[in-house]
C-alpha cells in the first residue's frame, strides 16, 4: 500500500488527471447506457408512481457508502480530510436552501449536471449550454458577484458541532472507537437501503436499474480510492480526497479550457467532467443514438438557462449535487449530505409541481 501511495503521490497531478478522465468516462457511459438520472427518478414517481430509478439512486448511495467506509477503515482514504468532514461547522441554510434551489432548478433543465453531461456527450446542444451556464453561475457563487451574499448567509447560519460524521458522533455517544461507530452506522444504513431496494419486486426484476445503481456506486468508490491514495499531507498544498461531484468541477473544466497554458493538467474533478462527456459520446455512437439536438423554442431556452443558473447557485450553497452530495457525500456519513439529499428531493418535487401547472396553463 505504501509503495502504491508513494508511486501515485510522485506523479500525483498526472495520475489524478488520467484517473479522473477514466473514472468519468465509465460514469458517463453508465449514465447514458442505463438512463440513470436522479431528477428522472423523481419524475417517474410524480408522473407514473414508478420508484425503480429512485431505488437505483439509493442503491448507488449504499454501494458507495459501504465501499468508502471500507477504504477508510483500510487506510486507503482519509474521509475526515474531505470537504464533507474537514470542518465541524454545519451550514444548515446552505444545505437546505441550496438543496431546494438545486432540486427546483434541475427540473427545468430536464436533469441534474450528470444527466446533462450524458446528453451533451450524445449531441444535445441544450445540455451543453446548460453546463456552460451552470459552471458560470457556480463560479459566480464561489468567488464572483454572488459570493459575498452567499458567504454572508453561510456565516450567519453556520454553527459548530463536535463532528459532522454520524459514525463518529455515535461512537462518541456510545463510548466506541470512531472506526467502529462509522462501520456500525454504515452497516445499518446500507442494510436498510438494501431492504428498501430489493424488497420491491419490480426493482428486483429490473436488471438495468440494479446494474446502474451498483455501477454508479462503484465508480464513486473508485474516485475515493484514487484521490485517497494520491493525498499527500506533506505537500505544500495538499489536495483533499474527493470523488465524483459535478457542480464546481463543471466550472473548473471551463476555467481549464481558457487557462490551459497556465495549468496544463486538469484536476480530478475537471478531468472527470471531460471523461463523462467522452464516455457518453462513445456509448451514444455505439448504440446509434448520437444526435445533434437543440432548443425547441424560446420558452424551452429560457427554462433551461434559468434551471442551469439555479443549479449552479444552489449546488455551491449546498456543496454538491445529486451525485456530489446524494452519493459521494452520503458515503462519508456527513450530516450535511443527508440534509442536502432530502432538500434536493423536496426541491425536485416542488419543481415538478410548478412545471406541471405551467404546462396545464399553457395547454
Amino acid at each position: 500500500m505504501d509503495t502504491l501511495r508513494d508511486a501515485i503521490a510522485h506523479n500525483g497531478p498526472l495520475i489524478l488527471a488520467l484517473g479522473g478522465l477514466a473514472i468519468g468516462f465509465v460514469f458517463g457511459a453508465v449514465v447514458f447506457a442505463t438512463n440513470f438520472c436522479a431528477m428522472g427518478s423523481l419524475s417517474d414517481i410524480h408522473n407514473f408512481g414508478d420508484w425503480r430509478r429512485f431505488r437505483a439512486w439509493i442503491l448507488a448511495g449504499a454501494t458507495a457508502l459501504v465501499g468508502a467506509q471500507l477504504l477508510h477503515a483500510g487506510g486507503v482514504v482519509a474521509l475526515d480530510k474531505s470537504m464533507y468532514l474537514a470542518s465541524a461547522n454545519i451550514n444548515w441554510a446552505g444545505h437546505i436552501l441550496g438543496g431546494l434551489i438545486f432540486g427546483f432548478g434541475m427540473v427545468f433543465t430536464g436533469g441534474c449536471p450528470s444527466r446533462n453531461l450524458a446528453r451533451a456527450g450524445a449531441g444535445d446542444l441544450r445540455s451543453l449550454l446548460t453546463l456552460v451556464v451552470l459552471g458560470l453561475f457556480a463560479y459566480m457563487a464561489i468567488r464572483g458577484v454572488l459570493a459575498p451574499a452567499r458567504a454572508a448567509l453561510e456565516q450567519a447560519t453556520s454553527f459548530g458541532l463536535p463532528t459532522q460524521s454520524l459514525g463518529v458522533g455515535l461512537a462518541k455517544t456510545a463510548g466506541l472507537a470512531s472506526a467502529t461507530g462509522s462501520i456500525l452506522v454504515a452497516a445499518l444504513l446500507a442494510a436498510a437501503a438494501l431492504v428498501y431496494c430489493f424488497g420491491n419486486k419490480s426493482f428486483r426484476a429490473s436488471a438495468v436499474h440494479i446494474v446502474s445503481g451498483l455501477a454508479i456506486g462503484l465508480v464513486v468508490v473508485a474516485g475515493w480510492a484514487l484521490t485517497g491514495l494520491a493525498y499527500d499531507d506533506m505537500a505544500t498544498r495538499p489536495v483533499p480526497p474527493i470523488s465524483l461531484t459535478y457542480v464546481r468541477p463543471t466550472g473548473d473544466a471551463l476555467q481549464w479550457l481558457v487557462l490551459f497554458t497556465a495549468e496544463p493538467l486538469p484536476g480530478f474533478g475537471a478531468a472527470s467532467v471531460f471523461g463523462a462527456l467522452l464516455g457518453a459520446f462513445a456509448v451514444a455512437l455505439a448504440m446509434g443514438r448520437f444526435r445533434i439536438t437543440t432548443f425547441s423554442d424560446t420558452a424551452d431556452t429560457l427554462r433551461n438557462l434559468a434551471g442551469a443558473a439555479l443549479m449552479g447557485l444552489g449546488g455551491v450553497m449546498a456543496l454538491g449535487c445529486t451525485i456530489g452530495q446524494g452519493i459521494t457525500g452520503i458515503s462519508t456519513l456527513a450530516l450535511g449530505s443527508f440534509l442536502t439529499f432530502a432538500a434536493i428531493v423536496a426541491g425536485g418535487f416542488w419543481g415538478l409541481r410548478v412545471l406541471e401547472r405551467q404546462i396545464m396553463a399553457a395547454a
